[in-house]
């Protein structure tokens, strides 16, 4: 028998569930940007702007090989919620040995790659000038800690997957807390600098770890795997690795996309372009902290429905999520068009980057009331094991728009190019992503 937590997805109405799901995974995204973003301020004010851009330079790096984590976490969690509502629960199982054994093999191998050529990715990134130093510090010592936070975001989709959306919530919030106090502790209280930056964030993540390790060991998680499940299968490693894929090439074009980013702007604007990007970046990760929870809480209810062959309340959960989502999205855009220049101010009180970002700020986020569609899209054919469409759709923004006009759009119109290429890609991907999903949905759910 399955328990009744995961068998709540395919029973409970479409709209609670949605706001069950959503709610925990917004309240922990929102306190892991809250973390990130005051982590940024702290570092900021207490160590100077030149150390946001050179953490702002090491995150596609570290971000990138934690993401094979997230990869192989959302891949096997979509087949981990599919059987569970098939009620194939030794396939579930077999799975979560698989992510676990696959996580740690790709993440330590990369990790080993990463400070071997530590020297050569930096500046790659956009890590020259004054900002290479601080940014060398900061990076070799965060990458020792990134298998810890590849293990802890492949275990938090699992714990979704589950039905307990509350503690993965859990598992966003302790890293987050852990961080803050010891930036507090570190930087301001020993004045370790950028040494102490990067130790808080890396043992913040052996805190969040620890807490999954005894998550999964206790009577609260219906997987209870053995040594067995841990032997890799080639079946259940294709699936994973064709629905990780996804996800992984989405990380991988979002760290081209940062090395292009920092790239363009320190030729055009030096570091004070960096930088602007940096904070424009952290809001990014702050301000659509409830639009990207609702398409976290959406992905195992739409998996364990179709799994289930329930096609009336897949539908529903498309229709209810995009349109929360699209909702909380304008909420979002009237915040950043209004209170701008303030936010700015809040990391800093450099005179060049409070003049130039709030304008680019406004730009990043003007088609965000409709992102959602291209998220709650591309998130739905990953949900059902579709890995073609997941992966192309995915691409959709940041490849196949995003990146040509940043390639194009500079070169007639400077930094404006730059920021303007952000809407221009949000509004060329929501209706490539419209027009697919709206087909799909047609094809398969009526």
């Amino acid at each position: 028998m399955r328990s009744l937590s995961s068998t709540e997805l395919g029973e409970k109405p479409i709209g609670k569930l949605l706001i069950k799901q959503s709610v925990p995974a917004s309240i922990g995204i929102l306190v892991m940007s809250i973390n990130i973003l005051v982590d940024t301020i702290l570092v900021g004010n207490w160590i100077g702007s030149v150390a946001i851009a050179a953490i702002n330079v090491v995150l596609p790096i570290s971000f990138f090989i934690a993401a094979l984590g997230m990869a192989i976490g959302i891949g096997g969690s979509s087949i981990i919620s599919r059987a569970l509502g098939a009620d194939n629960k030794d396939k579930a199982l077999t799975t979560f040995g698989n992510q676990i054994t696959i996580t740690l093999i790709l993440t330590i191998s990369m990790v080993t790659f990463g400070l071997v050529f530590v020297n050569d990715l930096i500046p790659a990134f956009g890590g020259k000038g004054e900002i290479f130093a601080p940014a060398k510090i900061y990076y070799q010592i965060v990458l020792y800690g990134v298998p810890l936070l590849a293990l802890c975001m492949m275990g938090n989709t699992v714990i979704r997957a589950e039905g307990k959306p509350k503690f993965a919530m859990i598992a966003m919030i302790i890293p987050s807390i852990g961080n803050l106090t010891l930036d507090f502790i570190l930087i301001k209280g020993f004045d370790m600098g950028m040494h102490g930056a990067a130790w808080a964030s890396t043992i913040s993540y052996g805190l969040c770890l620890a807490f999954i390790i005894w998550f999964f060991l206790s009577k609260r998680s219906e997987l209870k795997i053995s040594f067995s499940h841990f032997g890799i299968k080639a079946d259940i490693l294709r699936e994973i690795s064709e629905l990780g894929f996804v996800t992984l090439a989405r990380q991988a074009v979002v760290s081209v996309t940062y090395l292009l980013l920092n790239n363009i702007l320190f030729k055009l604007g030096g570091e004070a372009g960096v930088t602007t990007y940096a904070i424009i970046a952290r809001m990014l990760m702050f301000a659509l902290f409830p639009v990207l929870g609702v398409t976290q809480g959406f992905l195992p209810i739409a998996g364990y429905n179709y799994g289930a062959e329930l096609k009336s309340r897949v539908r529903e959960s498309i229709n209810k999520a995009i349109l929360y989502a699209s909702g909380l999205g304008l909420f979002v855009f009237a915040g950043i068009m209004i209170f701008a220049e303030p936010i700015v101010r809040a990391f800093t009180d450099d005179a060049e980057i409070i003049a130039q970002t709030p304008s680019a700020m406004r730009w990043v986020f003007a088609a965000i009331p409709i992102v959602s569609i291209q998220l709650i899209g591309s998130a739905y054919f990953q949900a059902i094991g579709k890995a073609k469409p997941a992966f192309l759709l995915t691409l959709t923004r940041q490849g196949f728009f995003f990146i040509p006009l940043l390639l194009i759009l500079p070169k007639f119109y400077d930094e404006f190019g730059v920021w303007i290429s952000f809407a221009l890609a949000d509004v060329l991907s929501t209706i490539v992503t419209g027009y697919f999903l709206h087909r799909e949905v047609k094809k398969t759910l009526f």
